[in-house]
């Protein structure tokens, strides 16, 4: 709870409505200030109390002493499912494609407020009409409740110019304002130099004459001469001041896509009246909050109008909320909201602001003009083009009566026009029918059927200004600009929900933090991304299907990360959450001896689903995931060409050129769409078989070909082809040689790597005597270090990792050093000797060492 403030745009409407509807009943040259307060004490929710309001301040005026020409009868008509409903309640406006707000009095309409969806100009007649008999109806109680009240009006003296003023002044300025005004090339700030240069001419003479009293009368006269001039040029000639017809619509020029930055940009210009438009499309949760007694608690659809001094060339302050933008905004919002599509298609916000540049009428309705155009440069899909015009009225009245006895409809008005006119009648719609209405008077009521009459001009008005509209553009825009946003949703079942939303919301917000998207969730489990551009969004979304975890589907691929390794296989946890079993016979197409040899903790791995157990777990297959291998022998000094090598894939092939390690000068020759060098004959025969595919380059750099213990990675980066180890021998004046592969020549190759002068501590059984053994594992037993931590020491690379390497002691102990962001697995080569000190004893009582420095390292 908390006090009232200051009103808001409901408010503000609200009082547009209530001075709408009784100001011009106030008596002719009354000026004293009058102050109408409405204040809901109650509300039941089912009925909104704009209509009510305005009706007790016509009630409140008709018992007051102010003299007042009511009273007024307001109704609100909606139509529900092609019925028309008099005074509907908030469900059934919700369900209406018609909201009209009408004040009338026993003859006469005073105001008309209206939305619809694409009303047709006959069933808007219709209810008109009735709209007028239900207003009607509240009249007679008013008067009756004023005669028991019985108060008496205050007398007062309204300020009118005197007959023989207005004689004098007509005398000396309506033939100067005559060739003013009928002069079409005449602009609207040229137009008003050269009336005001007439004026103070006429001032001049009079204060020559020493006329005092038309001295103080000049403006209001000299005013009244010029309404005079132009509506007699109307009636006599037919003739406007910018020589136009009585239904012609000025000249027009609409450009889009002004500002490549923003979503959507447009311009309108209808003569001298030019309106710059933009839209910004937003995350669901950016909707407007709204605070009002009743209707809907937000808002997505959001159209700002600005009219600031400039624009009129005058200097001005800008005070927050103003009436009369707000009420402009909100006509020209009413009639593009019809148009938008359901927010479950299409769970943007939107936001349109509009920037009067110049203004000479009909404003508002340019507005709607260079707003839908922007809609549509920002690819929104409207249903069509909206386009407003607004229509005015001059007539001659009989004094005595108060009747109107001729009148002339104008389309698309001069601001002057409506300045002199009776009302300022705006029309918004597309070529099916209106969407919003706004009507305007200045006398105390126009009939009915003139209004009726006029929505047919506005109509052939509309139409031709929606001509000029779609042929800039027809339909929105469906090329996908450099930063639009992208958005996407999807569907969680509610049990998932807490999954994504995380503790307080955390799991959410970490994505929103690190994608810079926005994240919403209704209740029903409707998850909508919004990203300012397609990288992020791809991000979100995968981080998303990371949380929640897709279906996982016999035959598809996924990647996933190497959680446990046990004698029968490896469990792998895919980046869903899903976790499934990789067995040792699905590592590879070869025969594996022991798992550790093909993966490792913490690997990546792409693998295939090929089923289920009994028990429901997820079977994943490694080899099914990569192409299948052969092998092959190539003897040193034969070209290795496609002939030769047979059925070896181009990956394998590959291998063996890399393997090779040919001298400079070697020959080259292609496999595939690699290319191969030719193993020359100074080095000895390869038997080159199995090469398992492992896993994707994490590091994206490419081992060097030559003697790498472990996982051996593509030089692209893409995937590791190799599990090897190899012997490295050096020879003076020639080049590095290789052995031979693990797989049958490990035991060779580990005793020529491990010093013969360094006996093994007693008791203690190194890893590496422990792995020759053929069928065994490494030995996860603890053992006692034979190092101190923070001592330097030199080792010799025994096995490269993907995520570290094994170094290996003089005194034959094994130790690991990890990697880091300067160090990768194509760093080192096995066989290096380098320089670590000792970091911290492990949990396996295995040292870990970091790099003493890496330019000590010393090939051997």
């Amino acid at each position: 709870m908390r006090r009232e403030g200051a009103p808001k745009e409901r408010e503000l409407l609200v009082g547009r409505i209530i001075d709408r509807s009784i100001r011009n009943l106030f008596p002719k040259g009354y000026y004293y200030e009058s102050q109408v307060m409405s204040n809901v004490l109650c509300v039941d929710g089912e009925q909104d109390p704009d209509v009510l309001a305005a009706c007790a301040a016509s009630a409140a005026l008709m018992v007051s002493d102010i003299p007042w020409n009511g009273p007024v009868g307001v109704v609100r008509i909606g139509r529900v499912e092609g019925k028309f409903v008099v005074n509907p309640d908030m469900d059934e406006l919700a369900l209406s494609d018609l909201n009209l707000v009408y004040a009338g009095s026993l003859e006469k309409t005073i105001m008309m407020e209206t939305q619809a969806r694409e009303i047709s100009n006959n069933d808007f007649k219709l209810a008109l009409k009735l709209a007028h008999a239900e207003a009607v109806k509240l009249i007679p109680p008013q008067i009756r409740l004023a005669s028991k009240v019985q108060n008496q009006k205050r007398s007062f003296y309204p300020f009118t110019v005197d007959s023989d003023v207005l004689e004098k002044i007509r005398a000396k300025a309506e033939i100067a304002i005559d060739t003013v005004m009928g002069n079409p090339s005449y602009g609207k700030f040229e137009r008003g130099k050269a009336l005001a240069n007439i004026q103070n001419d006429i001032e001049a003479i009079l204060k020559e004459e020493g006329e005092e009293k038309c001295l103080k009368f000049l403006p209001v006269a000299f005013d009244q001469v010029r309404k005079e001039v132009v509506i007699k040029n109307i009636f006599e000639k037919g003739q406007r001041v910018d020589g136009r017809g009585l239904d012609e619509v000025r000249d027009l020029h609409t450009e889009i896509n002004l500002f490549a930055p923003l979503h959507g940009s447009s311009l309108f210009s209808r003569g001298n009246t030019q309106v710059l438009c933009t839209v910004t499309l937003g995350a669901p949760e950016d909707a407007q909050k709204l605070d009002s007694l009743v209707g809907a608690p937000k808002k997505s659809f959001m159209l700002h109008y600005s009219f600031p001094p400039y624009c009129i060339n005058e200097v001005g302050k800008s005070f927050g909320l103003n009436r009369r933008e707000v009420g402009h905004g909100t006509l020209a919002e009413k009639a593009l909201v019809a148009l938008l599509p359901p927010e479950n298609d299409f769970p943007y916000s939107v936001r349109v602001t509009s920037e009067v540049m110049a203004s000479d009428g009909s404003s508002s309705m340019a507005t709607v003009c260079g707003g839908s155009l922007a809609l549509m440069d920002a690819g929104v899909p409207l249903r069509s083009h909206v386009a407003g015009v607004s229509v005015g009225l001059v007539s001659k009245v009989d004094e005595e009566t108060g009747k109107i006895t001729d009148y002339k409809i104008l389309t698309d008005i001069l601001g002057l026009e409506d300045h002199v006119g009776d009302m300022d009648f705006k029309i918004a719609g597309t070529r099916v029918g209106i969407t919003a209405i706004q009507l305007d008077i200045k006398p105390s009521g126009i009939p009915l059927d003139i209004l009726c009459e006029a929505l047919e001009p506005a109509r052939i008005g509309r139409e031709h200004i929606l001509d000029a509209m779609e042929r800039t553009i027809e339909k929105p825009n469906t090329e996908e600009k450099e930063n639009a946003p992208h958005r996407g949703y999807i569907s969680v079942e509610r049990d998932y929900l807490g999954k994504l939303i995380g503790p307080a919301g955390s799991t959410v917000k970490n994505i929103e933090r690190t994608t810079g998207v926005r994240i919403s969730i209704s209740a029903e489990g409707r998850v909508c991304v919004l990203a300012k551009d397609k990288a992020s969004y791809v991000q979100a979304m995968e981080m998303v299907d990371s949380i929640l975890g897709k279906e996982i589907e016999v035959g598809n691929i996924y990647t996933g990360c190497v959680t446990a390794i046990k004698d029968y296989g490896a469990f792998v946890e895919t980046e869903g959450g899903s976790s499934g079993l990789v067995h040792i016979s699905e590592l590879s197409h070869h025969k594996v001896a022991s798992v550790r040899d093909a993966v490792m903790i913490g690997q990546k791995l792409n693998v295939m689903c090929i089923g289920r157990d009994a028990k429901g777990n997820l079977k994943f297959s490694l080899k099914a995931a990569m192409p299948s291998t052969s092998s092959v022998q190539v003897k040193c000094g034969e070209s290795a060409s496609t002939a030769e090598v047979g059925s070896v894939t181009a990956n394998a092939a590959r291998s063996v050129a890399e393997w090779g390690n040919a001298a400079p000068g070697a020959a080259k020759t292609t496999i595939g769409s690699f290319p191969v060098e030719t193993i020359t004959k100074s080095e000895r025969d390869v038997l080159v078989y199995k090469f398992p595919e492992k896993r994707k380059n994490t590091s994206g750099a490419s081992n060097k070909a030559n003697d790498v213990v472990g996982e051996r990675q593509e030089h692209n980066g893409s995937q590791k082809l190799h599990d090897v180890e190899c012997e490295r021998t050096s020879k003076p004046g020639s080049v590095s040689q290789t052995k031979g592969i693990r797989a049958e020549a490990e035991y060779e190759l580990e005793r020529s790597l491990r010093p013969t002068s360094v006996s093994q501590p007693k008791g203690v059984t190194t890893e590496a005597e422990n792995e020759l053994k053929p069928g065994n594992v490494m030995s996860n037993k603890t053992i006692e270090p034979q190092v101190v931590i923070d001592v330097e020491y030199e080792a010799i690379v025994y096995k490269v990792k993907a995520l570290g390497a094994i170094l290996k002691l003089r005194n034959g102990e094994l130790g690991k050093l990890f990697f880091d962001e300067g160090i990768t697995s194509s760093t080192f080569q096995c066989g290096d000797q380098v320089l670590v000190k000792c970091t911290k004893i492990d949990q396996t009582g295995r040292p870990v060492f970091i790099l003493v420095d890496s330019s000590k390292q010393m090939q051997t």
